[in-house]
């Protein structure tokens, strides 16, 4: 799957977790200071990425000719800002379904996880796998996967002047009192650079990938 189908539609994606903390302003293009953050990343899974379905036979895209179906689901972080390296631990489950209930299987499937820098820049990336056991009999089967990222405590910190501009106090009359310092190209550049996120997904191939956003 090629990343630069989902890395620049990023920040739009379904925001599952980051840890909150004093020492940094958040703020969101238009609105001004929102909320303290940390330097944790946002933790996503990116838009057609939560599911994978596998056919059989392998050409086939029938209704009936679907093997197996896994969905990425419970994702969870935790996330250790303490030391030089901000560590995120991504913890989530891989539900899957089978069409046959025959014997016991097992299938694996492939998954990444990659950091994205200002919603558009892949700073590092992954791959995984998590195997599902089915037992005989069985239609439906779990596994849980685990994945950790690491991203410089100094990257994701806002520069002193840039956290100066936005958190000053203004008051009314003050010239930029009405201003938005986000206005500022260059305030929300850097706001932009310190903003991290860590996906987790299937690792699709682009048939794969075309198959989830299309059908």
């Amino acid at each position: 799957m090629s990343l630069a189908k989902f890395a620049i539609p990023a920040l739009a994606l379904i925001a599952l977790g980051g840890c909150k903390k004093t020492g940094e302003i958040e703020a969101v293009g238009g609105v001004g200071i929102t909320a303290v953050r940390s330097p944790c990343p946002h933790v996503a899974v990116p838009a057609g990425t939560g599911d994978i379905t596998t056919f059989n036979p392998p050409s086939s895209r029938e209704a009936a000719a679907i093997d197996v179906v896994a969905v990425l689901t419970n994702v969870t972080s935790t996330c250790d800002d303490s030391g030089e390296q901000v560590i995120t631990t991504i913890n989530f489950d891989v539900q899957a379904r089978r069409a046959s209930a025959e014997g016991a299987r097992t299938v694996s499937f492939p998954y990444f996880v990659t950091v994205v820098r200002g919603g558009t820049s892949v700073t590092a990336k992954r791959i995984g796998r998590v195997t599902v056991n089915f037992e005989p009999g069985q239609l439906r089967a779990s596994a849980q996967g685990t994945a950790t990222t690491q991203v410089s405590r100094a990257a994701a910190t806002l520069p002193a002047d840039v956290r100066e501009r936005l958190t000053r106090k203004r008051k009314a009359g003050d010239t930029d009192a009405a201003m938005d310092p986000l206005a500022d190209p260059a305030i929300r550049q850097s706001v932009l650079s310190a903003t991290f996120e860590a996906l987790v997904g299937f690792q699709l191939t682009e048939e794969q990938l075309r198959y989830n956003v299309t059908r």
